[in-house]
């Protein structure tokens, strides 16, 4: 159980959430990870995902909600801090939407954004939580992962372990159409200090608009970004 706060209710919460990070979570799971009853971990498991510290994937199972993000954004973040000095420099160098997400799991959450001021664009809202299994900041995200997190991811991944030995060869990866319609993006990876990677940095607009191989137009200005939140971390 961990430790304990001396407020039953928080702790149970707290289980809860915690059940939730390994994998998404149905009721039964969520009772045998807890020892919680089925009742309690229902209204508890409920009562989280109104406040948006859970949510729910496409199968009803419960995951990590975008709040929880939003709230860590929100704490002292040397990779956020930094993403506030990189991100503009590269959205207005492309002109396009820039995120970095951090891999959680199976997903990925989106801890920082810079938006152009006008045009269309492909806007991901900042706390929010991808799916693994597509998209150039998926493929940058399970390249690096252990080796668990890869077959999970690639069990039903809209790319191969062939794509992911490439992205590791040239140090990015690009995707069109792959996590939305219409969408085409480029992403690089950040590395802590120790190099281990912990985050992809992204840029993502519209196929009509960018083409076909985004990565042809912008992996330098990716892999310069990156490069440039790892000096600051």
């Amino acid at each position: 159980m961990g430790k304990s706060s001396g407020i039953g209710v928080l702790d149970k919460a707290v289980q809860v959430l915690r059940a939730t990070t390994v994998a998404p979570t149905g009721l039964a799971d969520l009772c045998a990870a807890t020892g919680l009853p089925r009742a309690t971990a229902h209204r508890l498991a409920v009562g989280l995902e109104v406040h948006g510290l859970l949510t729910r994937d496409s199968n009803g199972r419960w995951c990590p909600g975008p709040t929880l993000a939003v709230l860590a954004a929100g704490a002292p973040d040397p990779l956020v801090s930094a993403s506030a000095d990189v991100l503009p420099r590269l959205r207005d160098r492309t002109g396009e939407s820039v995120q970095v997400y951090r891999p959680d799991g199976l997903s990925r959450i989106c801890i920082a954004v810079a938006e152009p001021m006008s045009g269309l664009r492909d806007t991901v809202p900042l706390g929010s939580r991808l799916p693994m299994n597509a998209g150039s900041g998926a493929k940058v995200l399970t390249a690096w992962a252990d080796p668990a997190t890869q077959r999970a991811v690639l069990a039903e991944a809209a790319f191969s372990e062939r794509t992911l030995a490439e992205v590791r060869r040239r140090g990015w990866a690009q995707s069109v159409a792959e996590r939305e319609a219409g969408v085409a993006s480029v992403s690089a990876p950040v590395r802590d200090p120790k190099g281990v990677v912990i985050a992809a940095v992204s840029v993502s607009g519209p196929v009509e608009r960018i083409g076909r191989r985004p990565g042809a137009r912008w992996a330098g200005d990716l892999v310069e970004a990156a490069d440039a939140l790892t000096a600051r971390l």
